[in-house]
């Protein structure tokens, strides 16, 4: 939604400024699909040049991410804390191999299928279920620190996935001035050749031409620039479910009292998503 209302401020205000300090819009409005043909066309080209279908497709996806915006909330995060402390708490109490089907598979585990919402999420569920796996087959003799460097590795390489269309919309909005410059050279050009026409036609072609240096940016640090800076953000704010995730693995696997590396892991998410500690504690309870 605000990303919509950010669009209307923008063109309301660029364009409606215009038209108050006495701009003719007309001009402008016809220029506007010429210019943007050329610099649209040359923005879609770079992108098919820079990028293959996957990414292309991750585009999409990713400006979906921009108006829908992060995708977990408090109660996610409440979920992946009863969900990992139940499987630390067995793997404490009952030892790997009570532990084992439920990491095997986490589909018919009655301990992951409590929360449907995370187990939906394969990225998520597949880093738990990974590392404990890990875990269970070493019979814990897998060194704290090295447990930690192998969720530590599956965090970056997820990130630098999910962060491609951010990469992508950045470069897109560094190239789109210049592809606006491209525009207004032609135009140009095309005004060149036709020397000898009235200072008014001339003066409307380079009107015209300039439009298109105005297009590009405005599109790229008024629309692009905001849109992957935003996109950026959710990323961000995603992943912070995964650092929950590994915060309370390695915690507990050092040995850490329970109350301690809950508290850690709880502390450590975003207020806005943050839990109380009355409705973490009071949930393990009475789990």
């Amino acid at each position: 939604m605000f990303p919509i209302i950010g669009f209307v401020i923008l063109i309301v205000m660029v364009f409606g400024g215009f038209a108050i300090t006495g701009g003719a819009l007309g001009p402008v409005m016809e220029a506007i699909p010429h210019e943007m043909l050329i610099i649209g066309g040359a923005a879609l080209g770079a992108l098919v040049i820079g990028n293959s279908m996957k990414e292309l497709k991750a585009i999409g996806g990713g400006l979906a991410k921009v108006f829908k915006g992060p995708r977990y909330k408090k109660q996610d995060y409440l979920d992946t804390i009863f969900l990992v402390s139940k499987l630390m708490k067995m793997l404490r109490t009952e030892g790997p191999i009570a532990l084992e089907p439920h990491v095997e598979d986490p589909s018919s585990s009655a301990i992951f299928s409590e929360y449907p919402r995370l187990l939906a999420d394969h990225t998520l569920i597949a880093l738990i279920a990974d590392t404990l796996r890990l875990v269970v087959v070493s019979s814990g003799t897998l060194d704290v620190h090295a447990v930690e460097e192998v969720m530590d590795n599956t965090i970056k390489t997820h990130h630098h996935e999910v962060q491609g269309p951010q990469t992508t919309l950045q470069g897109l909005a560094d190239a789109l001035p210049a592809l606006g410059i491209v525009a207004a050279v032609l135009g140009v050009v095309k005004t060149m050749g036709a020397i000898d026409k009235p200072p008014a036609i001339l003066g409307a072609m380079i009107g015209s031409a300039l439009v298109g240096t105005f297009m590009g940016v405005l599109l790229a640090y008024g629309l692009v620039a905001p849109l992957a800076g935003r996109l950026q953000q959710v990323i961000d704010a995603d992943a912070a479910i995964y650092h929950t995730v590994k915060q309370i693995i390695i915690a507990s696997l050092h040995g850490h009292p329970q109350p301690l590396v809950i508290e850690a892991a709880r502390s450590g998410i975003a207020h806005n998503n943050q839990p109380g500690f009355a409705e973490v504690f009071d949930g393990l309870r009475g789990r």
